[in-house]
């Protein structure tokens, strides 16, 4: 900014309006960015607070040693809610860890609207992975339970008088599928009152995706984002892997969905040979509660409802100008046809990594044959991967897309800090040009928030001084 010489006063007067100026826009844009980010992520320390005073209270309280002691010493309980309990909540999950994290995220919500004591959902045994983890095996159970306790109390298990009732009689059903909240309020609330305990024997999408009070949905996302948190083992390994990739620079998630399950499940066989074929139906039809039986593959692949290929997903990376020295992390189980299949894929982009090549065998024993707790390392690899694409929109692609996403409306100070800086950097309150719309003055730059005619010239402010 140039002023014209020989006029101190008007000078510093300048100087002090500009300063007041850039200032003004800078703790702008701090309330602005705040109050989104709030609004997303609702931290304790400014939810609980009554005015911006607390909040700057509550914020300066965090700087120096003080953070520094809070990162290190165990969270503090947040208070318990106190309220009487209309009976209590038994679950069973059903599907893959990531339909059975969102199942649970809807029991817990449920549970909380109808004032219900919630008891540590129980996971999935009967799937094609025949998985015999429980939930304490993948989730942090004390963290679940404490952090949520402000909200509706669970319990381990039910007490004993109720436990030996349930042996004998227990109301078991499914919910209703995408049901709102004036469903469970009108059909369950009354049976969990009659029975004392009551059983959902499914927990995938038994909750409507929209039309549900603001105040539940931000459970559902508190659940998900902060109350499930993996077990120490898990964490201690996924952070591992992250930080193994994070070495050799940026990295890709592939979530290749080509398993066997996903293919049976789906009917989708093209690029599978007839015996292949074959073997993927007599699957699909040893299993039940798999509706679907005759699927004509083709018809299916047109209706864009199949997994993309590894030959189909490696010409993807390609158009999206991926170099063949990209590193590709593979998120997913076994893939059905083995090495023949990824070939391809192999062959376009020779740095291809598993979890299975990253870490020894020694490490992964204890999730051998428990391919949950396996999901659970790749779903840690795809949240903090640099990229995440997927090759099927399924339960992964959708809960890893909204982590990332919630993920992505937060920052530290620093980060806040250093981006509102270099916004500014070249902002500091000089005269610019108002932007100009002929026929459309309600779009363009409001004439008080930027009355050019009256700030002088690109030159500074010799004009109007």
């Amino acid at each position: 900014m140039v002023v014209a010489a020989g006029h101190g006063g008007r000078r510093r007067r300048a100087w002090r309006w500009a300063m007041r100026a850039a200032a003004s826009a800078v703790v702008w844009t701090a309330v602005v960015q705040l109050a989104s980010i709030a609004g997303l992520w609702r931290p304790r320390v400014l939810a609980d607070c009554g005015g911006g005073g607390g909040a700057a209270t509550g914020l300066a309280a965090l700087a120096g040693e003080d953070r520094v002691a809070a990162r290190l010493s165990p969270p503090a309980l947040v208070p318990r809610r106190i309220y009487k309990s209309n009976g209590y909540l038994l679950v069973t999950c059903n599907g893959g860890l990531n339909q059975m994290r969102a199942g649970i995220c809807d029991m817990v919500t449920i549970a909380r609207y109808l004032n219900l004591t919630l008891v540590v959902p129980e996971l999935d045994k009967r799937s094609f992975w025949a998985d015999s983890s429980e939930f304490g095996d993948i989730f942090d159970v004390s963290h679940f339970i404490n952090s949520l306790r402000d909200e509706l109390m669970i319990v381990k298990e039910l007490p004993m008088k109720l436990k030996l009732k349930t042996k004998r009689r227990l109301y078991s059903m499914p919910p209703v599928s995408w049901s709102n909240e004036t469903y469970y309020l009108k059909r369950v609330l009354r049976l969990a009152r009659k029975h004392k305990v009551i059983h959902f024997n499914k927990t995938d999408a038994r909750l409507a995706n929209n039309g549900l009070p603001v105040k539940l949905q931000r459970l559902r996302c508190r659940v998900n984002f902060e109350a499930l948190r993996f077990t120490p083992q898990i964490e201690a390994l996924g952070r591992k892997l992250i930080s193994t990739l994070q070495k050799s620079g940026q990295f890709v998630v592939l979530h290749l969905r080509y398993e066997m399950d996903m293919l049976s499940f789906s009917g989708c066989t093209h690029g599978c040979s007839d015996e292949e074929t074959e073997e993927l139906t007599r699957m699909r039809y040893a299993y039940p509660w798999w509706k679907e039986k005759e699927i004509d593959s083709e018809v299916k692949r047109f209706q864009g409802l199949c997994p993309l290929t590894p030959e189909e997903i490696t010409l993807v990376l390609k158009a999206l100008g991926f170099k063949k020295d990209t590193l590709i992390y593979i998120a997913s189980g076994e893939i059905y046809g083995g090495e023949r299949r990824l070939a391809a894929l192999k062959a376009a982009y020779p740095r291809l990594v598993r979890k299975e090549k990253l870490l020894s065998p020694e490490e992964l024993q204890p999730f051998q044959n428990h391919s949950t707790q396996m999901a659970a390392l790749d779903y840690m690899v795809s949240i903090a991967s640099d990229v995440f694409i997927p090759s099927y929109d399924g339960n992964m692609a959708r809960v890893v897309e909204g982590h990332r996403s919630f993920q992505g409306g937060a920052m530290s100070w620093n980060e806040f800090s250093a981006a509102v800086k270099k916004a500014h950097q070249h902002r500091m309150g000089q005269p610019t040009e108002r932007k100009v719309i002929p026929g459309r003055p309600k779009e363009e730059d409001y004439f008080y928030a930027n009355p050019q005619e009256c700030l002088g010239s690109r030159e500074g402010l010799r004009d109007i001084l």
